[in-house]
Protein backbone atom coordinates (compact mmCIF):
# COMPACT_ATOMS: atom_id res chain seq x y z
CA UNK A 1 0.00 0.00 0.00
CA UNK A 2 1.35 3.45 -0.91
CA UNK A 3 1.42 6.40 1.51
CA UNK A 4 -0.83 8.40 -0.85
CA UNK A 5 -3.53 5.71 -0.63
CA UNK A 6 -3.62 5.78 3.18
CA UNK A 7 -4.99 8.25 5.72
CA UNK A 8 -3.36 8.25 9.14
CA UNK A 9 -5.97 7.98 11.86
CA UNK A 10 -3.78 7.79 14.96
CA UNK A 11 -0.87 5.91 16.45
CA UNK A 12 -0.07 3.16 18.91
CA UNK A 13 1.00 4.71 22.20
CA UNK A 14 1.87 1.51 24.03
CA UNK A 15 0.74 -1.88 25.25
CA UNK A 16 -2.50 -2.42 27.15
CA UNK A 17 -2.47 -5.37 29.51
CA UNK A 18 -0.52 -8.60 28.97
CA UNK A 19 -2.52 -10.30 26.19
CA UNK A 20 -1.30 -8.34 23.18
CA UNK A 21 -3.73 -5.42 23.26
CA UNK A 22 -2.41 -2.05 22.08
CA UNK A 23 -3.23 1.37 23.51
CA UNK A 24 -4.12 3.90 20.82
CA UNK A 25 -4.19 7.65 20.46
CA UNK A 26 -6.83 8.30 17.79
CA UNK A 27 -6.78 11.46 15.67
CA UNK A 28 -10.41 11.05 14.70
CA UNK A 29 -13.51 13.02 15.60
CA UNK A 30 -14.78 10.04 17.61
CA UNK A 31 -11.99 7.84 18.95
CA UNK A 32 -13.93 4.61 18.54
CA UNK A 33 -14.62 5.28 14.85
CA UNK A 34 -11.40 3.37 14.14
CA UNK A 35 -13.34 0.26 15.16
CA UNK A 36 -15.43 0.66 11.97
CA UNK A 37 -12.51 -0.46 9.80
CA UNK A 38 -11.76 -4.22 9.65
CA UNK A 39 -8.18 -3.77 8.43
CA UNK A 40 -5.69 -1.30 9.85
CA UNK A 41 -2.40 -0.53 8.16
CA UNK A 42 0.38 -0.03 10.70
CA UNK A 43 3.69 1.48 9.81
CA UNK A 44 6.34 4.12 9.87
CA UNK A 45 8.50 5.77 7.20
CA UNK A 46 6.43 4.38 4.32
CA UNK A 47 6.64 0.74 5.47
CA UNK A 48 3.08 -0.49 6.00
CA UNK A 49 1.68 -3.84 7.09
CA UNK A 50 -2.01 -4.80 7.34
CA UNK A 51 -3.51 -6.05 10.59
CA UNK A 52 -7.03 -7.35 11.13
CA UNK A 53 -8.94 -5.55 13.88
CA UNK A 54 -10.43 -8.11 16.29
CA UNK A 55 -12.06 -6.03 19.06
CA UNK A 56 -11.68 -2.76 20.91
CA UNK A 57 -12.65 -0.91 24.06
CA UNK A 58 -12.96 2.77 24.89
CA UNK A 59 -10.85 3.92 27.83
CA UNK A 60 -11.20 7.28 29.64
CA UNK A 61 -8.23 8.86 27.82
CA UNK A 62 -7.57 6.47 24.93
CA UNK A 63 -8.82 3.37 23.19
CA UNK A 64 -7.40 -0.12 23.26
CA UNK A 65 -7.58 -2.75 20.56
CA UNK A 66 -6.80 -6.37 19.92
CA UNK A 67 -5.21 -7.06 16.53
CA UNK A 68 -4.95 -10.48 14.94
CA UNK A 69 -1.48 -11.97 15.37
CA UNK A 70 -0.47 -9.75 18.30
CA UNK A 71 -0.56 -12.20 21.20
CA UNK A 72 1.57 -10.79 24.03
CA UNK A 73 2.62 -7.59 25.74
CA UNK A 74 6.15 -7.60 24.29
CA UNK A 75 4.88 -7.65 20.70
CA UNK A 76 2.29 -4.97 21.50
CA UNK A 77 4.90 -2.78 23.22
CA UNK A 78 7.26 -3.14 20.24
CA UNK A 79 4.52 -1.58 18.07
CA UNK A 80 4.66 1.64 20.09
CA UNK A 81 5.00 4.66 17.79
CA UNK A 82 3.56 2.99 14.69
CA UNK A 83 1.00 5.03 12.79
CA UNK A 84 -2.45 3.58 12.16
CA UNK A 85 -3.91 4.23 8.72
CA UNK A 86 -6.85 3.11 6.62
CA UNK A 87 -7.24 3.25 2.86
CA UNK A 88 -8.64 6.58 1.66
CA UNK A 89 -11.15 4.63 -0.46
CA UNK A 90 -12.80 3.30 2.73
CA UNK A 91 -13.36 6.75 4.27
CA UNK A 92 -16.66 8.59 3.91
CA UNK A 93 -16.71 11.55 1.55
CA UNK A 94 -16.16 14.90 3.23
CA UNK A 95 -18.87 17.52 3.09
CA UNK A 96 -18.50 21.14 2.07
CA UNK A 97 -15.87 22.84 4.24
CA UNK A 98 -14.87 19.52 5.83
CA UNK A 99 -11.34 18.19 5.59
CA UNK A 100 -9.32 15.25 6.77
CA UNK A 101 -6.41 16.51 8.85
CA UNK A 102 -3.97 14.56 6.74
CA UNK A 103 -5.04 16.59 3.69
CA UNK A 104 -4.17 19.85 5.44
CA UNK A 105 -0.68 18.88 6.60
CA UNK A 106 1.93 20.43 4.33
CA UNK A 107 -0.29 23.19 2.97
CA UNK A 108 1.16 26.71 2.81
CA UNK A 109 -0.49 29.27 5.07
CA UNK A 110 -0.74 32.89 3.92
CA UNK A 111 -2.54 35.88 5.40
CA UNK A 112 -4.71 38.52 3.68
CA UNK A 113 -1.62 40.64 2.99
CA UNK A 114 -0.07 37.73 1.06
CA UNK A 115 2.58 37.14 3.75
CA UNK A 116 3.70 33.56 4.26
CA UNK A 117 3.17 32.23 7.78
CA UNK A 118 4.72 28.82 7.03
CA UNK A 119 3.27 25.39 6.41
CA UNK A 120 0.88 23.26 8.42
CA UNK A 121 2.98 20.74 10.33
CA UNK A 122 0.17 19.25 12.37
CA UNK A 123 -3.25 19.88 13.85
CA UNK A 124 -4.46 19.45 17.38
CA UNK A 125 -7.87 19.24 18.94
CA UNK A 126 -8.45 21.41 21.97
CA UNK A 127 -12.05 20.52 22.72
CA UNK A 128 -13.28 24.00 21.81
CA UNK A 129 -11.87 23.94 18.27
CA UNK A 130 -9.07 22.47 16.22
CA UNK A 131 -5.77 24.36 15.96
CA UNK A 132 -3.37 24.54 13.01
CA UNK A 133 0.26 24.06 14.03
CA UNK A 134 2.11 26.20 11.47
CA UNK A 135 5.90 26.09 11.23
CA UNK A 136 8.19 28.55 9.47
CA UNK A 137 11.78 27.55 10.06
CA UNK A 138 12.23 27.52 13.83
CA UNK A 139 9.10 29.59 14.50
CA UNK A 140 5.81 27.90 15.33
CA UNK A 141 2.39 29.51 15.26
CA UNK A 142 -0.84 28.10 16.66
CA UNK A 143 -3.78 29.31 14.58
CA UNK A 144 -7.36 28.43 15.54
CA UNK A 145 -9.16 26.50 12.81
CA UNK A 146 -12.37 28.54 13.01
CA UNK A 147 -14.38 30.28 10.29
CA UNK A 148 -13.49 33.89 11.06
CA UNK A 149 -9.75 33.06 11.05
CA UNK A 150 -9.45 30.41 8.32
CA UNK A 151 -10.96 32.16 5.33
CA UNK A 152 -10.27 29.64 2.58
CA UNK A 153 -8.77 26.18 2.16
CA UNK A 154 -7.67 25.46 -1.38
CA UNK A 155 -6.46 21.88 -1.65
CA UNK A 156 -5.68 22.21 -5.37
CA UNK A 157 -3.38 25.20 -4.79
CA UNK A 158 -2.12 23.63 -1.53
CA UNK A 159 -2.79 26.83 0.36
CA UNK A 160 -4.80 28.11 3.32
CA UNK A 161 -5.79 31.79 3.53
CA UNK A 162 -6.09 33.14 7.08
CA UNK A 163 -6.97 36.38 8.83
CA UNK A 164 -3.83 36.31 10.99
CA UNK A 165 -0.87 38.66 11.28
CA UNK A 166 2.83 37.80 11.40
CA UNK A 167 3.19 39.23 14.92
CA UNK A 168 0.33 37.29 16.55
Amino acid sequence: MRDADLVIMGYISGAHGVRGWVKIHADTEYSDSLFDYPTWWLGKDGNWKPYTFVEGVVQPKAIAAKLEGVEDRDVAFAMRGLSIAVPRSELPETGADEYYWTDLIGLAVVNRAGESLGTIANLMGTGANDVLVVKDGTQQRLIPFVGHVVLEVNLKQKQVLVDWELDY
